[in-house]
């Protein structure tokens, strides 16, 4: 593989539609990117390369991770939930993307908690483009011409996700998005069976912190 000529793109890194509701849906929950695209992808790059091009492995073989500090000034894009700001956490069924089923959420509303924190790192989250292939392939309603298949650059790894946060290691994913990549790509999962510790795990974190939304 070899550079792309996608401005989203390097000669390892691309930036996946997935994650670039992080800048464009005003939706969006958790982490929201305020950055020019391309400069942010050529960032990553810089900063893989300067920390010895070292991926750092997630919860299965095609997910790797890369953290860099915060260079784009996010906030953070979950809180730990405290007596003084229990009351402030909503719930409610959510979607990520119109072709996925609904499943119930809990958040704090940007406004009762602003302001955030600026985080001290990111965590990129990456999948390699094989897997990005398989899940835009199983998806029903994926558009695999100008913006879904052929639009995948010729390029290792695909960012599918950024978390602003203080740690320099990742936070456990949130136990929904555990159920659901076990569900299958058909339901916007990646097809991973459920890791009882790790889902364990994952309840104990979430059981005191709650996205920004």
């Amino acid at each position: 593989m070899g550079v792309s000529s996608s401005p989203l793109a390097g000669d390892t890194f691309f930036l996946d539609g997935f994650a670039v509701r992080q800048w464009d849906d005003p939706n969006y929950s958790g982490t929201k990117i305020s950055y020019d695209k391309a400069e942010f992808v050529s960032k990553i790059h810089t900063f893989f390369k300067e920390g010895g091009s070292q991926l750092v492995d997630g919860y299965a073989p095609f997910c790797k991770h890369v953290f860099v500090p915060n260079f784009v000034g996010a906030e953070l894009g979950a809180l730990e939930i405290t007596e003084t700001n229990r009351h402030l956490v909503r719930s409610g069924y959510k979607k990520r993307r119109p072709e996925e089923l609904a499943v119930l959420s809990r958040w704090f509303d940007r406004g009762d908690v602003s302001p955030l924190p600026t985080s001290k790192m990111l965590d990129i989250i990456l999948y390699s483009r094989e897997q990005i292939i398989k899940e835009y392939e199983a998806m029903p309603a994926a558009d695999k011409t100008s913006s879904g298949l052929d639009a995948i650059p010729d390029v290792p790894w695909g960012i599918i996700s950024i978390k602003a946060q203080d740690e320099d290691f990742e936070t456990p994913m949130q136990p929904i998005t555990i159920m659901r990549n076990s569900l299958g790509r058909e339901e916007g999962g990646s097809g991973v069976s459920i890791d009882r510790d790790a889902y364990q795990q994952s309840c104990d974190y979430w059981e005191t912190h709650a996205i920004v939304a």
